[in-house]
């Protein structure tokens, strides 16, 4: 649930891949498998945040093109073993240029983050310029059918344990849900000092419908819809709407 303003916060920042792990089998592998299945030689990582997906394909070999508004977090991503295969541009989708690209994706529910139509649509058309023609655009967007985000506001207390910063709790309360706009605040609390802060932050619920429709439009064609990691179909109670689409 975390959102590109909360984590411009130090602290969070410091401590984003450790509130933020990725599971064996999910979507770095399911990349790193398509990256494979489509020959990708150069890809296109928008709002990589702090480069686990992005570092993680340059490792196999991937010429890899890191986006991210948030200078903190690409200081981090540079900072990892391997970021110097990187290119690594500071910005949003205005930045993406033309890389005639073979794979563009979105990783971390960054589709989310466009909130308004024009927002959308002009990350797809960045998107779109920097692929190849045949090049392909993969991400994920919660599926609005499941309405995810009322199991968020449940009072449940989340614990990690940094290597740094020691353990750190986190739980989330929901403000609202308005015309596929969800309002939140995750909290954190930092037990080695007793900290805690609390980062608003919105998100964008689209439906497999919208989304095809905005993909259409940015000249686009939808290959795959899968619902989760395991390639299941994008039915409730699957949680995601993971897309594969074609320039």
């Amino acid at each position: 649930m975390s959102s590109l303003v909360e984590f411009s916060h130090p602290r969070l920042v410091a401590v984003y891949d450790t509130v933020n792990p990725y599971e064996a089998g999910t979507q770095p592998d399911f990349m790193a498998r398509l990256a494979a299945e489509v020959g990708a030689k150069t890809i296109v990582d928008l709002g990589c945040g702090t480069g686990q997906v992005t570092v993680d394909l340059a490792r196999q070999g991937y010429r890899m093109v890191g986006v991210e508004p948030s200078a903190a977090m690409l200081a981090v991503a540079r900072a990892k073993d391997g970021a110097d295969a990187v290119q690594w541009i500071e910005g949003g989708a205005e930045m993406v240029g033309t890389f005639d690209a073979d794979l563009a994706i979105m990783t971390g529910h960054v589709a989310q983050f466009f909130l308004t139509d024009d927002a959308w649509h002009e990350a797809l058309g960045a998107l779109h310029g920097a692929l190849r023609p045949g090049g392909r655009l993969a991400f994920e967007s919660r599926n609005p059918d499941v309405r995810e985000w009322t199991t968020w506001a449940t009072g449940r207390t989340v614990e990690v344990v940094d290597p740094i910063a020691g353990p750190i709790e986190s739980w989330c309360v929901v403000d609202r849900e308005e015309a596929g706009v969800v309002s939140y605040a995750n909290h954190y609390r930092f037990a080695a000092t007793g900290d805690e802060l609390v980062a608003p932050g919105r998100l964008r619920f689209r439906t497999q419908a919208e989304l095809a429709a905005t993909l259409a439009a940015a000249g686009f064609t939808i290959e795959q819809v899968y619902g989760d990691w395991d390639l299941g179909p994008p039915i409730p109670p699957a949680p995601e709407l993971i897309v594969v689409a074609r320039r």
